[in-house]
């Protein structure tokens, strides 16, 4: 089975085949992050009328380059959602047009789902299984007994963690999307010199909370004289992302002790962060819990994901009509 997969839902056009037979035969992305870093993040209005330029050239040069022609694709899978509404409705509108010319099944697959399903595009995965979501506007633990069945089991209370590596790099002069320059800069940052707050550590409850570590990298900065020096950043850095990564590890090996898990798998852009990786691979080996992370590539926006959670759905039988509409929040619920 060939599925078209296309992925609009906030800043990066991404179009992909996957092949039941063979895996993903080809997965293209083409990235708006140097037209949104002048603006310091996503401005939606320019996001969508970038999709709209790029997305059925994208489809083209993917049907071409791998030979076929749309009548010879199976189906066509789409994020319908969660995301910025007018970003997601070029891409549901262009994919239900291309289902309907070619009388193709579409399916819609909600976003989060997607980035999860992204670890079993290199590695089969192991059920029952903890999913850490993080990214810039979501930060969640997810129970994973089975693809196609979720339970969200805690949330961020204010602002994602991807958030929060957007802010502190915008503070720092970074470049936006801020999670790579931060996550480069620690490697070289001195431990110890700052001491920033790991909010809700001792509550019980599987939340997260960012705003007040976003607070607390502000008032420190502030207090360095300017102009910051190399060293100055590197060390906020550091500080900034050994907090994030302690207060996202905790509550993911609290929720696997909680529901006896046998693997744990990262999901979203942050899931690419070395320092994030690094510490749930080692934190998976103490306890015997089965992690192998994501590939870089399917980390962040990709419809490589969205291709592949479409074949899922029709291989169980599931399918949507043209009456699908977009929707730019909602939960991930359980579809068998």
């Amino acid at each position: 089975m060939k599925v078209l997969g296309i992925e609009t839902s906030c800043d990066d056009t991404s179009v992909a085949l996957y092949d039941s037979q063979s895996g993903v035969a080809e997965n293209l992305v083409s990235s708006q992050v140097q037209m949104h870093n002048h603006f310091g993040g996503v401005v939606p209005e320019l996001a969508s009328r970038a999709h709209l330029v790029n997305l059925l050239p994208l489809v083209d040069h993917l049907l071409k380059s791998q030979n076929l022609e749309l009548k010879d694709l199976d189906a066509v899978a789409v994020t319908a959602g969660p995301g910025l509404v007018g970003a997601l409705l070029v891409g549901l509108s262009t994919g239900k047009a291309l289902a309907m010319s070619a009388d193709l099944p579409l399916v819609g697959i909600h976003h989060i789902e997607g980035h999860i399903l992204a670890n079993a595009l290199t590695n089969e995965m192991v059920f029952p299984a903890m999913v850490l979501v993080v990214s810039g506007g979501h930060t969640e633990v997810i129970h994973m007994p089975e693809i196609g069945v979720y339970e969200k089991l805690g949330g961020t209370l204010d602002d994602a963690a991807g958030e929060a590596y957007d802010k502190t790099a915008k503070l720092l002069g970074l470049p936006y999307p801020g999670g790579p320059p931060i996550d480069q800069l620690a490697a070289r940052g001195t431990p110890g010199r700052f001491k920033f707050p790991r909010p809700l550590q001792k509550d019980p409850r599987l939340v997260f909370s960012f705003s007040g570590l976003k607070t607390a990298v502000r008032l420190a900065v502030e207090k360095l004289p300017p102009p910051l020096n190399d060293q100055d950043v590197a060390d906020v850095c550091y500080e900034v992302q050994e907090a994030i990564v302690d207060s996202l590890t905790d509550r993911l090996f609290r929720a696997a002790r909680l529901k006896h898990v046998k693997a744990v798998y990262l999901a979203g852009g942050v899931a690419a962060n070395s320092g994030l990786r690094q510490r749930t691979a080692r934190e998976a080996k103490k306890r015997g819990l089965h992690f192998v992370a994501p590939e870089g590539v399917y980390c962040t926006d990709n419809a490589a994901m969205i291709a592949y959670a479409g074949w899922c759905h029709l291989n169980a039988g599931r399918c949507d009509g043209l009456d699908l509409d977009s929707f730019p929040r909602g939960t991930l619920t359980s579809w068998r």
